[in-house]
């Protein structure tokens, strides 16, 4: 009977200690960080399914020839049949909101074949205004050393009013294709 009373006295010692709130939080906190890792496990998942089927898309759009398509490294292969039809890749810029997710498609003469805004945080209304194809259309047909605004020696307009998110887009686009077209050379 004694140790009865004595361990129900203890257990009362506990829920009345000040460590018992701590312990019951500490509790808590990691029950919900190990579902908020679960649950960002699943969706990333998704996120990444979402983007893969976005990337495609638009690389049908790009190139509608397209029969096939083999991801290489940094750079995308695009064929109709048997032949190279061009090579896509993604790019990022950093414009006047934050980042610029682009997909860029070249023929085989390394020229722009047309550019694709995935994702952007620019001013709507006017940054955003970098996805229209009054904007993107400008880049069809450069190669890359005219690949730029016009103020910066190149042959593309900037829109007024976003010139950050009109240049992060070209210089984006002028670095980017310079590393894959080096690449490509190196590979052939």
């Amino acid at each position: 009977m004694e140790n009865n009373k004595n361990s129900k006295s203890a257990g009362r010692k506990i829920l009345e200690s000040k460590i018992y709130p701590l312990v019951f939080l500490v509790i808590i906190v990691l029950i919900s960080v190990s579902l908020i890792m679960v649950i960002g496990n699943i969706t990333q998942a998704k996120i990444a399914q979402q983007r893969d089927a976005e990337i495609l898309k638009q690389l049908n759009i790009i190139f509608p020839e397209m029969t096939d398509f083999k991801y290489l490294d940094k750079y995308y292969e695009i064929y109709a049949g048997n032949d190279i039809a061009g090579f896509a890749f993604t790019l990022k810029g950093k414009g006047y909101g934050g980042d610029i997710n682009m997909l860029a498609g070249i023929d085989s003469n390394y020229n722009v074949k047309a550019i694709s805004i995935l994702s952007n945080t620019e001013t709507p209304g006017l940054g955003t205004k970098i996805a229209e194809s009054s904007f993107t259309d400008q880049f069809k047909g450069l190669g890359q050393q005219d690949v730029g605004l016009t103020i910066d020696g190149g042959k593309i307009d900037a829109i007024t009013g976003a010139t950050i998110s009109s240049k992060a887009v070209a210089d984006a686009l002028r670095g980017q294709m310079e590393e894959i077209i080096e690449l490509i050379k190196n590979s052939n």
